[in-house]
């Protein structure tokens, strides 16, 4: 589905990523990492949205290393950066119909589909963004990502100061989304504890180099302190 080789990338000439290789199928595939890891700065790099210093990025057999954000998505990544992805000013409504504007599915068919995947935001169609809570937030903008109809999906840290409750809901919907879609998801989080329960594989990052890919039923305790260097 994704092949990244050799990609570095950064801010204002400041190498974060360091010769990243990863390899991702229709799995659900976990990044984990600490905070400033560059995690972050991965997805953003997968998705388009940051230009590459080095390195290629091939996804679904085509070279888009040099594609805008606009493209990647037309070409099927769907991207949920960390604490954003909504449009405060519009409606719960009209921020999915954003989403809708890839895609050739019937609008409205996709809509409905997304009320049923979330129905916190369903019962708030008509109220701005901007109010909405963190939870019921992340729900819109993972949302209006999946209106894209998207074959992947990068998730960048989702469940971040959410509620346990909110971050136990949110890791269900992972695994539904990924298991009744057929969308294979990238997922980008500190949280390893949860993250293993609903990851094929994983990777750790530490100070923008990637350890060993690993199945996430063989990561250990042993195995996370080494990743986290701790």
């Amino acid at each position: 589905m994704l092949d990244a080789k050799g990609i570095r990338s950064g801010y204002h000439g400041v190498t974060v990523i360091k010769g990243v290789d990863l390899s991702v199928g229709h799995e659900v595939f976990a990044i984990l990492g600490a905070n400033g890891a560059g995690k972050s700065t991965l997805l953003a790099t997968l998705a388009r949205v940051m230009p590459l210093m080095d390195g290629e990025v091939w996804f679904d057999g085509q070279n888009i290393s040099h594609v805008s954000p606009w493209v990647s998505a037309e070409r099927g990544i769907g991207y949920v950066p960390q604490e954003k992805g909504i449009f405060p000013a519009l409606t719960v409504l009209e921020n999915l119909y954003v989403g809708g504007m890839i895609g050739k599915r019937s609008r409205d068919e996709r809509v409905a589909e997304i009320i049923e995947l979330f129905p916190d935001i369903g019962k708030r169609r008509g109220q701005l963004a901007g109010t909405l809570s963190g939870g019921e937030s992340r729900m819109l903008a993972c949302g209006r990502a999946l209106m894209q109809d998207p074959k992947l999906l990068l998730l960048d840290e989702p469940t971040a100061g959410l509620s346990p409750l909110y971050v136990d809901h949110f890791f269900d919907k992972i695994r539904e989304i990924h298991q009744t879609r057929d969308v294979s998801i990238i997922l980008a989080e500190q949280n390893a504890t949860k993250a293993l329960e609903v990851a094929d594989r994983v990777v750790v990052l530490s100070l923008g180099e990637a350890s060993e890919v690993i199945d996430a039923a063989n990561v250990t305790t042993k195995t996370l302190k080494q990743g986290y260097q701790i």
